[in-house]
């Protein structure tokens, strides 16, 4: 009879083609972000290989922390604020004045970045034939001084960097000290800038912890780990 048998454009393959879609979504942007940001990273001298590997072991890296130092804070002691830290044998409250706060290196934001550039300037040293070390040190310190200025210490998270602040100072700061693009100026700026934002953070910020009651800070981590990536990005990108 006409009309019975009928196709539904409706079914298991429509939606699974859906999910396929999505799926295929979800794994190929990241892949060619990745690619973007390898082939920028190329440009400093490394292979595309090489520089994914640098990539990916700052993002998983990232997850790391080593580590440094343990300080105490000096917040100071109020009657109205009851201590939430008690003593694990008498379960008497330790004062404000006696909790400690741990410093940590992380490794991915931090670590591999020094590494990184101390890498770079040493081939470009034997390339160019003449240290980079004057320059670096300038665009450390400049970069350091506007991040450390831009820097806040919030309570209730710890240092937030602003993302492009420090990453556009190192970038135009290498441009002209170098007269222009080109691979010593990306260099300088990858080094110096990455370098003068974890110093500078750091540095303009810890007198600020230790006036809170913040239990741990990450060099490099949390809140300064996305201004360093992108440190050494737009460094790159004037190769």
């Amino acid at each position: 009879m006409k009309g019975i048998f009928r196709i539904s454009p409706t079914g298991p393959l429509p939606v699974f083609t859906i999910i396929l879609l999505v799926g295929l979504i979800i794994l190929i942007i990241p892949l060619l972000v990745l690619g973007i940001i390898g082939a920028a990273f190329s440009r400093l001298g490394f292979s595309w290989i090489e520089a994914t590997a640098v990539i990916l072991l700052m993002i998983l890296g990232s997850f790391v922390n080593i580590p440094v130092w343990t300080f105490q804070n000096t917040v100071g002691k109020t009657e109205t604020v009851t201590p939430a830290v008690f003593d694990a044998f008498t379960g008497e409250p330790i004062p404000d004045d006696r909790l400690t706060t741990g410093l940590f290196l992380n490794l991915g934001g931090a670590v591999i970045p020094f590494a990184v550039s101390v890498y770079l300037l040493y081939e470009l040293g034997l390339l160019a034939g003449e240290p980079l070390l004057l320059q670096v040190c300038v665009v450390m310190i400049i970069v350091a001084t506007i991040t450390g200025f831009s820097t806040k210490v919030v309570p209730a998270y710890g240092i937030r960097t602003p993302l492009l602040i420090p990453a556009v100072s190192a970038m135009v700061t290498g441009l002209l000290i170098t007269g222009g693009p080109g691979l010593s100026a990306a260099v300088i700026a990858f080094a110096g800038g990455t370098m003068g934002t974890i110093l500078g953070a750091t540095l303009f910020a810890l007198p600020a912890i230790k006036k809170t009651a913040i239990s741990s800070i990450s060099i490099g981590g949390a809140g300064m780990f996305g201004a360093v990536f992108l440190c050494g990005l737009l460094a790159a990108l004037i190769a």
